[in-house]
């Protein structure tokens, strides 16, 4: 048969992604969207676009289909692409399903199912006993449900708090256990099967540099052949259909252990696009219209793709929440979700784009993809940009010696954001005299002093005839201002001239420059006492809902205890005692849902 009309059953960039390629086939597209979404990119890219109360609403995303005639769903990536149920409502309902068989998905969806089929036909699989171990989803992936457990007094916690996880984040609490193997590398391959019984392989992908078990640069091709056979043996052992993923575990000895199956597109399919040339959406709606496969592995070159997240690294991956203000990436191919005006709530993954470089060697696509992030300006949420940059650059990176824990190894520099802090003061400066006729700052007389405080930064300089004074955080700074706009300023600092961009928004400088980019929020001159919260006040970090109170008015904590439990952006994140301290009131109740700065504990000082 032949596919007119797509729906997308996701959002953000998988769904803009996919429309790119109906568009070129002359498929017509349908969105659907949760009512946060109403104003997204993907919506406005859609042909057509139905509003639905809940991305996870099967029964109403195919009543979508229906009323708009889509004879295929395609659903992108995540819970409702592993979903049997949701496939076969689909075939019932005569829609053409962009995606393996319902029964396919269950033989693989179960990950312990999933390990007793590799064991079967001789893949090796890890033991679920001894420590250390992980505590997994049975349902799921993504990092999600997923703990650490280094001994046995660990061991029920974390149970707990990997039920709680899975089951908000795919509708199944069901945990299971594996051994942790410590210093080895993540690779999956990628496979293709048809309906007439092909299945080929398309080369591996590297995916070791991981934050909280969830994909943060991956790179193809891995070629190892090995892990390709097992990989296509797995596939037609299960008579697989169309797009999929077989993941493996590689340890620091050579030996490799099968993860998991994905029976679906993966975030990370654009690196193997770029090295075999193949858009894996299209092999994806011709396999599913029956076409036979037509194509063999060969790969050309090196891809490599950053997951640009809105998250601080430096606050243990905070996501972060605003408007996007500015968006600027070029040089690479982008696949984002998100454009100026966009607005990044707390409901969804924080994923906000990924950027991918091709080049013909690993050293030049780690190059073209560093230049990218350095000149990226994206403003309106705090990224993860500089700690992509960092781990792009680092040595140890650029020599492949890389495994699932390195980001944990590796120190990530934070950026020294003092003399960002004192191109925002300067720029806010010009920015107020804009319109005048006389150069920012200038003085007949030597000026009087100015100062400007941003949370973290108090910058306190003065413009005088013999150049500009200039203090951050009470240390002298020798800086010649070569020029200053509200939009940008010139620096020269032992002789190193530097460009600082800054821009604007919702009270917060957003300032680029070589050193790195940083976000300035800026401190009222003075602030009303009933505007401060009580000393020893711990704040909700973002808008969630609370999980889970371990904290009762009167008790003695001690530092790093958890406290409360809030889940956001479907990740728990939790608020611990930063010292020793006695808990004086407890301002949440577990189901209560926050903003963020709400204060959720009092603490105060053991006498």
């Amino acid at each position: 048969m032949t596919i007119r009309k797509l729906l997308v059953a996701n959002r953000g960039e998988i769904a803009r992604r996919i429309f790119r390629t109906c568009r070129a086939l002359g498929i017509s597209t349908v969105a659907v969207y949760a009512e946060p979404d109403a104003a997204a990119p993907f919506v406005h890219e859609a042909d057509e676009a139905v509003a639905i109360d809940g991305y996870l609403r099967d029964e109403a995303i195919v009543a979508a289909a229906a009323r708009t005639g889509a004879d295929a769903i395609h659903p992108g990536y995540g819970f409702l692409a592993e979903s049997p149920a949701f496939a076969r409502r689909c075939r019932d309902a005569g829609i053409v399903w962009i995606g393996p068989a319902a029964e396919t998905i269950e033989a693989v969806g179960d990950k312990v199912a999933a390990k007793e089929l590799a064991a079967r036909v001789g893949v090796p699989v890890l033991p679920s006993e001894g420590f250390p171990l992980l505590v997994k989803a049975a349902a799921g992936g993504g990092g999600r449900g997923m703990r650490v457990v280094r001994d046995e007094r660990e061991l029920s916690a974390a149970v707990a708090a990997a039920e709680r996880e899975a089951s908000s984040s795919f509708g199944d609490g069901r945990v299971f256990r594996e051994r942790l193997v410590e210093g080895a590398r993540h690779v999956e391959v990628q496979v293709l099967g048809d309906a007439h019984g092909h299945v080929v392989h398309l080369f591996g992908r590297e995916c070791s540099v991981q934050r909280r078990w969830q994909k943060v640069i991956e790179e193809a091709p891995v070629v190892d052949e090995r892990l390709h056979e097992a990989a296509v043996a797995l596939a037609r052992e299960i008579g697989y259909v169309g797009a999929g993923t077989i993941e493996f575990l590689l340890a620091p000895d050579g030996a490799f252990f099968f993860l998991e199956a994905n029976a679906r597109l993966q975030v990370e399919h654009p690196v193997t696009e770029e090295v075999t040339g193949l858009d894996l959406v299209s092999l994806q709606i011709r396999i599913a219209e029956g076409e036979p496969l037509d194509v063999a592995p060969a790969a050309t070159g090196h891809a490599i793709e950053a997951r640009l997240y809105a998250e601080d690294p430096a606050l243990g991956y905070l996501p972060s929440t605003g408007r996007i203000a500015r968006f600027e990436i070029d040089g690479v191919r982008v696949d984002s979700g998100v454009e100026v005006g966009s607005v990044v709530t707390s409901h969804y993954d924080p994923l906000l784009a990924k950027l991918v470089a091709h080049a013909p060697t690993r050293v030049e696509a780690i190059r073209k993809l560093a230049g990218a992030l350095r000149r990226a300006r994206v403003h309106g949420v705090t990224t993860n940009r500089d700690q992509l940059l960092a781990v792009l650059t680092h040595p140890a990176f650029a020599a492949g010696e890389i495994d699932t824990t390195f980001l944990d190894r590796v120190q990530i520099p934070r950026v020294d954001a003092r003399l960002h802090a004192a191109a925002a003061a300067l720029a806010a400066q010009a920015a107020r005299r804009r319109g005048h006729t006389l150069p920012s700052g200038w003085r007949n007389n030597p000026s009087q002093r100015q100062r400007t405080a941003y949370e973290g930064y108090d910058v306190d300089y003065r413009l005088a005839r013999e150049g500009l004074e200039l203090e951050v955080n009470g240390e002298r700074i020798d800086a010649l201002l070569v020029s200053c706009t509200p939009g940008v300023v010139e620096l020269e600092v032992d002789g190193v001239r530097r460009r600082f961009e800054v821009s604007r928004a919702d009270g917060v400088a957003w300032v680029d420059s070589s050193l790195g980019s940083a976000r300035l929020r800026e401190l009222p001159r003075f602030r009303e006492a009933d505007l401060l919260e009580a000393e020893g006040s711990l704040v909700a970090p973002m808008p969630g809902t609370v999980v889970r109170v371990d904290a009762e008015p009167g008790e003695e904590v001690e530092a790093g205890q958890t406290l409360v439990v809030v889940e956001a952006m479907k990740m728990e994140h939790v608020i611990a005692a930063p010292h020793a301290a006695r808990v004086a009131e407890v301002r949440v109740a577990a189901g209560e849902q926050v903003d963020g700065g709400r204060v959720l504990v009092v603490l105060e000082e053991v006498r």
